[in-house]
């Protein structure tokens, strides 16, 4: 039995030490050039600054609809891709360009603001972006008046 044993043990040795191959020697030069090419490509990435991230309308009506456009440049290094733009309310609509936008180009982001609540309103606009951090954050506020019952129609202001 111990013959056994230790016969099947040679053996079990002898075959892990036998197959080892130098694994040096399958590695492809042009694999590595192409997986060195595309680490560094997936470093780069794009960023998007923005000339304001806040905006305050002032002193609304209640209901009033008013709309900002964030305007925004891609300083990075690669196209800047916005997948979603949503708002911490339903009362506040964010528009995003569907293309990308290239490096060292403009683009635009509207926020559309229905006046609702009352007093001194704060609404978030957040942004799904292939960025570093992967999300940006806009703000817009308002002081929102109650309406005076006078007018039924609604203004829309925009401003830029």
């Amino acid at each position: 039995m111990k013959k056994s044993i230790l016969i099947l043990a040679v053996l079990s040795a002898f075959a892990f030490t036998s197959c080892k191959e130098k694994a040096s020697d399958k590695v492809n030069e042009e694999n590595v050039a192409a997986a060195a090419d595309r680490d560094a490509e997936a470093a780069k990435f794009p960023v998007m600054k923005f000339e304001k991230t806040e905006f305050d309308f002032g002193t609304i009506a209640k209901g009033a609809k008013v709309e900002h456009e964030f305007k925004f440049t891609n300083t990075g290094d690669a196209p800047l891709v916005i997948v979603n733009a949503t708002s911490s309310c339903g009362c506040t609509v964010p528009e995003y360009p569907k293309e990308a936008i290239a490096p060292g180009e403009d683009g635009q982001l509207l926020v559309k603001y229905d006046g609702s609540g009352v007093n001194q309103v704060s609404k978030t606009v957040t942004i799904v972006a292939n960025t570093k951090n992967g999300k940006e954050t806009l703000k817009i506020k308002a002081f929102v008046t109650p309406k005076d019952g006078a007018s039924g129609t609604s203004n829309m202001l925009k401003t830029s």
